[in-house]
């Protein structure tokens, strides 16, 4: 008999109506034969509900009791999900994250879980029950309710196939599995069959919402076969799996194109060219916690050097003023912002044994008019930074370009 671990987002639970039918759902597999752990979401807009609450006596909440607040979007979720199995004739019980012991460490709003005490649910699996656990929430070892931010029921997921050794791990969203790229962009994108871990972590990192990054990171690392399903519509969903599990001579060079708005472009120019300066302008940053992208730095004839960077667009301002500081004590010229920008990724493991991927990409959008500002390369990706303006322009133009219009079969 498999085991079977599926996740259910808050569009899926949004309404009793929809509770119902992924009762439904979850009777059908365990009529089919396969023992069942369904991890579950807040009902959609919950969570931004009880976010507001606290708001609106705490400016900015106390973390602690924020997360004891909003744990409890998914304890309703459960409770009726349960109800409504038990209604249909199948024995359910319901666990919060502490019941469980999904034991995380103690960053309130951001926890990572450390461990898993399995043992409650192996009991009730072996009694023949379905087993409903609250995604997004653990427990540290002081007792404390703590979340796993935001698409942590995701990670709950992933956790929980990877303590219980599942068969697979399913992930049912709003979407039929994970495209080459946007749908909403290229109308012509394909659902993938399969894509491997790799490829998964920098789609999610680059861009593509399908997934929490954490998740995924979590899958590759204990070998979770991970599989994204549409919660209202049958289908195979995409298959994420481990490289060497891929048919190579099917794998195409580029699996998918991930794009990013939320980009802006930071340069100070004119920084005197000397040793260790990257470091006394990237230290500062990063103690301010802004998390720091493409970097690129050019050194002009005069002994200086312009330094660029790309942080997310709402941290721009505060990377200017950071960066003002910077400049005033070694000298630099100016500090320019760009919040204008966008950036795209090809992403592909058939990328690593193909010559002449960048000049296919770079070739594209010349041919489009479009200027490259900043490029950044990894053994499986390709990104460049452009103006925002032509993002989408772009990704249809590398999506033909690279074939991606096809089936993989026929690009052979």
């Amino acid at each position: 008999m498999s085991l079977l671990v599926q996740k259910y987002g808050g569009t899926s639970v949004g309404t009793v109506e929809r509770i119902e039918a992924v009762a439904a759902k979850v009777a059908k597999f365990r009529d089919q034969g396969h023992d069942m752990v369904v991890v579950v979401s807040a009902m959609s807009g919950e969570t931004n509900r009880l976010i507001d609450l606290a708001k609106s006596i705490q400016e900015t909440p106390d973390p602690r009791e924020l997360d004891v607040l909003v744990s409890t979007g998914e304890q309703v979720t459960i409770a009726l999900l349960c109800m409504a199995l038990k209604k249909r004739g199948y024995d359910a019980c319901s666990y919060t994250g502490s019941q469980v012991r999904i034991v995380t460490d103690n960053s309130f709003n951001k926890a990572r879980i450390q461990q898993i005490d399995d043992a409650n649910i192996r009991a009730d699996l072996k009694a023949g029950r379905v087993v409903v656990v609250a995604g997004f929430q653990g427990v540290d070892e002081q007792g404390n309710i703590t979340t796993l931010g935001r698409g942590g029921s995701d990670t709950t997921g992933v956790a929980l196939a990877a303590a219980l050794k599942a068969d697979e791990c399913q992930i049912y969203t709003d979407v039929d599995g994970v495209y080459t790229t946007d749908p909403r962009v290229v109308p012509s994108a394909r659902r993938l069959e399969r894509i491997t871990f790799e490829e998964m972590l920098e789609m999610a990192s680059l861009g593509s919402k399908v997934l929490q990054i954490r998740s995924v990171e979590f899958a590759g690392k204990y070998n979770v076969p991970l599989r994204v399903l549409h919660s209202f519509q049958d289908g195979p969903g995409t298959l994420i799996t481990l490289d060497e599990e891929l048919n190579t001579m099917e794998q195409p060079i580029v699996s998918g194109i991930a794009f990013n708005r939320d980009e802006a472009k930071v340069t100070l120019a004119g920084v005197p060219d000397l040793p260790g300066v990257a470091s006394r302008i990237l230290a500062p940053v990063g103690e301010a916690n802004i998390e720091v992208d493409v970097i690129v730095q050019n050194v002009s004839s005069d002994n200086t050097t312009d330094l660029t960077f790309t942080v997310h667009k709402n941290d721009m301002n505060k990377a200017r003023s950071v960066l003002e500081a910077v400049a005033a004590e070694i000298g630099a010229r100016e500090v320019k912002c760009d919040d204008k920008v966008a950036k795209v990724s090809l992403v592909g493991v058939g990328m690593r044994s193909h010559a002449g991927v960048a000049a296919t990409m770079f070739k594209a959008l010349a041919e489009d008019n479009i200027n490259i500002q900043m490029i950044t390369t990894s053994e499986i990706k390709i990104s460049v930074i452009i103006d925002e303006k032509y993002l989408e322009l772009a990704v249809r133009g590398l999506h033909t370009a690279f074939g991606m219009d096809k089936d993989p079969v026929e690009q052979q």
